[in-house]
């Protein structure tokens, strides 16, 4: 106890840490709505999902999953409409790491979109996972 009175600050600083990661272990990194690529695959093939690139152009072309459709994250709320068939099928939105895609969700949700998920890692893990990626023109 005595211990605990003289490093006050050390013993804050081990506590709060401490709560710091018990708070990231139990938080899936990229969100409640984010799918692994083994998770994304079998739910395209399931559920028929739709893949939405969300970088920009170039990003698209360089390399991107087979059948996506690229709408950039920052004309996604204007392009919506443009996605309104499928707002009751399962959604990905990918992005070269994840980041982009998890804010992009947010947006689609509030759009009335209700099955949005984000590909976690993005391109990154899927071609990590041996996945395929395409190369070529925009769709």
């Amino acid at each position: 106890m005595e211990f605990i009175q003289q490093n006050i600050l050390l013993v804050a600083v081990a506590v709060v840490s401490g709560a710091m990661l018990l708070a990231l272990s139990v938080r899936r990194p990229g969100g409640a709505h984010s799918l692994t690529p083994t998770q994304a695959t079998l739910l395209i093939n399931r559920e028929n999902a739709q893949l939405i690139d969300i970088r920009e152009p170039n990003e698209y072309v360089s390399g991107h999953l087979c059948d996506s459709r690229n709408i950039p994250s920052e004309s996604l709320a204007e392009r919506a409409g443009e996605l309104a068939q499928f707002k009751d099928t399962p959604l990905i939105l990918v992005c070269q790491s994840g980041a982009r895609a998890s804010s992009a969700c947010s947006t689609l949700a509030k759009l009335g979109f209700s099955k949005v998920h984000s590909l976690e890692g993005g391109t990154v893990a899927w071609v990590e996972a041996g996945l395929p990626l395409k190369k070529g023109t925009r769709k």
